[in-house]
Formats: C-alpha cells, sequence, structure tokens
C-alpha cells in the first residue's frame, strides 16, 4: 500500500481519542483492577482482569443506558475494580457514541457514563475492542460478522476503528451482503462465498498481515484461506484490560469528584 504508515505519538501528544495502543508498549499496572463490558443487541456481558468469570444480562430494545449502568453496578457489587472500559455497539468518536444502537432503546449518544459509573470510563466500538483482544501484532485487519458489519484496523500496535459496513459493494452496501440481511436473504453457503470475496477486497485495498473473523456469524465460517482466522467474542474482554494499557491514545471520561 503506498504512502506512509501511521506513526506512533509522542508522549506529550494529543491525538484522537477514538485512537488506543495494543500492550505491545507499556503494559497496565498490575494494581488497576479493570472492568471490561461488552455491550451486545441481546446481552451485556461483563468481567474483571482480577478474575476469570464472566457475567451477564439481557439488553434489546427496552434497554437504555442508565438502566445498563444501574444493572452493572447492581451485579458487581461484590467486584472491586478501578476503571471501566465499555464496547458499544456503534460509531464511537473521540470516546463517545456519535449514532444510536440499532438494537437498543435511545439515549446513548450524550449520555455520562463515567458519572453514572461512578469510575473512570474508556469507550469504543464494540469491534474495535474485540479486535484489539485478537491482535498478535503487525497489520491486522479485523470484521465483525453480526448484525451488521463491525470493523477495525491495527497497525504497528495502533488501532483505528473504522466504519466500512455501508461502503458500496455490488447492488447494495457490504453490510447488505455480510451482514445477517445478507445470511437470511441469500442463505449460508452464498453467504460465504460473499464474505469471502469482501476479505479478499478489503486485504487488497488495506494490505494487512492478518484477517480475523469475529462476531455471532464467524462460526459459520469454513475453509478459510490463508492469512485468515477465525476471533472469538471472549476477546472483547482482553480488549477491553489492553485500553488502559498505554494512557496516550484512548484518554478517560473522569467522573467528577474523583
Amino acid at each position: 500500500m503506498s504512502g506512509p504508515r501511521p506513526r506512533r505519538a509522542a508522549a506529550g501528544a494529543e491525538p484522537p481519542t477514538t485512537r488506543a495502543r495494543s500492550s505491545r508498549k507499556r503494559p497496565a499496572s498490575p494494581a488497576l483492577a479493570i472492568l471490561s463490558v461488552d455491550i451486545g443487541g441481546t446481552h451485556v456481558k461483563f468481567r474483571v482482569n482480577t478474575g476469570p468469570e464472566v457475567r451477564r444480562f439481557d439488553s434489546g430494545p427496552d434497554l437504555t443506558p442508565a438502566a445498563m449502568c444501574a444493572q452493572l453496578l447492581a451485579q458487581t457489587g461484590d467486584w472491586t475494580f478501578d476503571v471501566i472500559s465499555l464496547g458499544y455497539p456503534g460509531p464511537v468518536l473521540h470516546g463517545k457514541p456519535v449514532l444510536e444502537p440499532h438494537n437498543l432503546a435511545p439515549g446513548w449518544v450524550g449520555f455520562g457514563y463515567a458519572a453514572a459509573l461512578r469510575h473512570p470510563v474508556k469507550l469504543v466500538n464494540d469491534a474495535a475492542m474485540q479486535a484489539l483482544g485478537s491482535y498478535r501484532g503487525g497489520r491486522l485487519l479485523f470484521l465483525g460478522l453480526g448484525t451488521g458489519l463491525g470493523s477495525a484496523m491495527i497497525v504497528d500496535g495502533i488501532l483505528e476503528p473504522m466504519e466500512l459496513a455501508h461502503l458500496p459493494y455490488r447492488k447494495h452496501t457490504y453490510e447488505d451482503y455480510v451482514g445477517l440481511r445478507g445470511l437470511k436473504k441469500h442463505g449460508k453457503k452464498k453467504w460465504r462465498g460473499y464474505v469471502l470475496e469482501v476479505v479478499e477486497l478489503l486485504r487488497a485495498a488495506l494490505e494487512p498481515d492478518e484477517v480475523v473473523l469475529g462476531g455471532g456469524n464467524a462460526p459459520l465460517m469454513h475453509d478459510l484461506p490463508p492469512g485468515v482466522r477465525l476471533g472469538d467474542n471472549a476477546n472483547a474482554f482482553p480488549g477491553g484490560f489492553r485500553l488502559w494499557d498505554d494512557d496516550v491514545n484512548a484518554r478517560p471520561h473522569v467522573p467528577e469528584g474523583r
């Protein structure tokens, strides 16, 4: 791919807060207890980096951000944590949602998460958080095959959330063919073909070292080509932990009084 690769930010720089470094640099202090939260259209799942237990509660079209925060605090009352990572099912800019999620109640844009949760919060797109948890080094392209199409890229440790879903593809968009609508409309066999075609188009354009397919429908994929592997939805948790490895590119929102 032509052009220079992204440069790492200097310690005193103020790069966009949508970026977050991987764990290739300074790791978070072992004393920092982190609650990692994956907000989905059917469940909210969460765990801390100090133990293996995963807890969850139902989400859905009636879940408001205030209700989510209240349930999260209620179900983690016996856990100790210092900071929180939130994986949000929609576009995020400068650490804040910019569009309402499709499968949840409205009110997520402009909501005060740090104040409601009474902890410093870092919020990123859910695909970006899962990408960070899947990262092994080099140039990684992550594609989340779920209700829609989530996407993110990590280049030499720098995470860049992407919004590829609504780019034109064939007669519609990428999401129309490889999201849930495409799976239901075309069936598994054709859907798999579209997924592989999209993967090859994006590999040619972005030149990743590897592609990770995540999301709820990724297990439907078989016979993947070299350089493409399946991810795991559970990778969202270590991705949330890694958000706190370096405070340069993903600055937290801190509630007043802390």
